[in-house]
């Protein structure tokens, strides 16, 4: 027949599924690599030693209680607004100065933002929270007390 009529004994009836389970496979395994690498800590490394080297991170360790007073590297303050020099002088000795803020549960939310933010002035960019970690089966916010069930 005239106009590329298309004869129909030549078509192609089934699904060629072998590429497809080929490239699967590879995605699979390329997860399974990359998986190991995202659960663990950090990656493992075996790195050089050296005499010179050193690990040690510096740390400025505010601690607010809740009676109102403040500690600064295991030290009391007078007040809350001490912590911007204490901070500025830390930072000038380490660029690379760490800061922790450690509140008791009691401590108002304003009180820890203004903390948070003398540090910011002070320009400490690297900034923590301690915290306790919880018992398995309890939960947060009850002081580690199991809550009672509901009636």
């Amino acid at each position: 027949m005239a106009g590329g009529a298309q004869d129909t004994e030549d078509a192609i009836v089934g699904i060629n599924v072998t590429p497809l389970v080929d490239i699967v496979l590879v995605i699979l395994i390329i997860f399974m690599v990359t998986t190991k690498m995202i659960v663990s800590k950090s990656v493992p490394l075996d790195l050089p030693k050296a005499a010179s080297g050193s690990d040690i991170q510096t740390v400025f360790s505010i601690v607010l209680l809740a009676d109102g007073t403040t500690q600064v590297d295991s030290r009391q303050v007078p007040n809350d607004d001490a912590i911007a020099p204490l901070a500025k002088a830390a930072h000038d000795k380490n660029a690379e100065l760490r800061a922790v803020i450690k509140a008791d549960t009691a401590v108002t939310h304003g009180r820890v933002i203004h903390v948070l933010d003398l540090l910011k002035q002070a320009q400490v960019a690297k900034i923590a929270f301690g915290v306790s970690p919880i018992a398995p089966g309890t939960t947060p916010g009850t002081g580690g007390a199991t809550p009672a069930p509901a009636k």
